[in-house]
């Protein structure tokens, strides 16, 4: 059972601070982190950013340049003065003055708006990962990702994926025995929200025929709501209690 259970347990998710004044884009931003396993959290300014650093904790803060009263060249400095948190600039300002200066102030990464949601959640990633926030390699029962090398195996085999079936099988391990809609998949593995969902049945279908090649059925169907995975009976650290 320990060992089982062990395999299964997630990793503690990377909190992530989203300070951005456009509460339509800040919005948006927090439900892609959301969809993608983190614990998010937001303010429309940074007035009080030195308090939220203290409370929230975060592993990472995404920050508008462009704030009223404090803009987020200052908010950097704070984040540097009160944090180890990881930063990443959110701008609509494309100059390379701005990027030097934010590069130069600290900042980890610099994304230009207008932006793809699955690309910020990508970038997330890369900046955490590059801190050694996050895992490179994440088991789930028999199957290993190694987001390092580009690879997954299953049972000791390594799988012929493509990149974008690396993508789909990442992002359902990271929301591992939740159900997630056709629509979360195409906004985190595809970019947009307004593809034939058709795409994804037919991906999901040709991953779990290379998934099932090694092993029994786990990524499953829930009627009317989308997919989710989860493992066979006898691999939940639960089972085998009443021998």
């Amino acid at each position: 059972m320990g060992s089982a259970d062990a395999v299964r347990r997630p990793t503690p998710a990377a909190r992530v601070l989203v300070v951005e004044d456009e509460a339509t884009i800040r919005a948006a931003v927090e439900q892609a982190l959301v969809d993608g396993g983190f614990v998010v959290g937001g303010r429309g300014h940074g007035v009080d950013l030195e308090q939220v650093l203290a409370g929230f904790r975060p592993d990472l803060v995404i920050l508008d340049i462009m704030l009223p009263e404090r803009d987020g060249f200052r908010l950097l400095e704070v984040v540097r003065e009160h944090s180890d948190a990881a930063v990443i600039l959110l701008t609509a300002r494309d100059g390379a003055d701005d990027r030097l200066r934010g590069l130069d102030g600290g900042a980890d990464d610099y994304v230009i708006k207008p932006f793809l949601l699955a690309e910020l959640v990508s970038r997330v990633r890369a900046v955490l990962r590059r801190r050694g926030r996050v895992p490179t390699a994440i088991q789930y029962g028999d199957l290993v990702i190694d987001e390092h090398s580009g690879t997954a195996s299953r049972a000791g085999a390594v799988l012929d994926l493509t990149a974008t079936e690396l993508r789909l099988l990442g992002y359902l391990v990271e929301q591992r025995s939740r159900t997630v809609t056709k629509n979360q998949i195409l906004t985190q593995v595809w970019g947009y929200d307004d593809y034939d969902p058709n795409i994804v049945e037919v991906h999901v279908s040709g991953l779990r025929r290379k998934l099932e090649s090694r092993g029994p059925r786990i990524v499953h169907t829930v009627r009317g709501l989308g997919y989710k995975l989860g493992l066979p009976e006898s691999d939940r650290p639960d089972s085998g209690l009443s021998r």
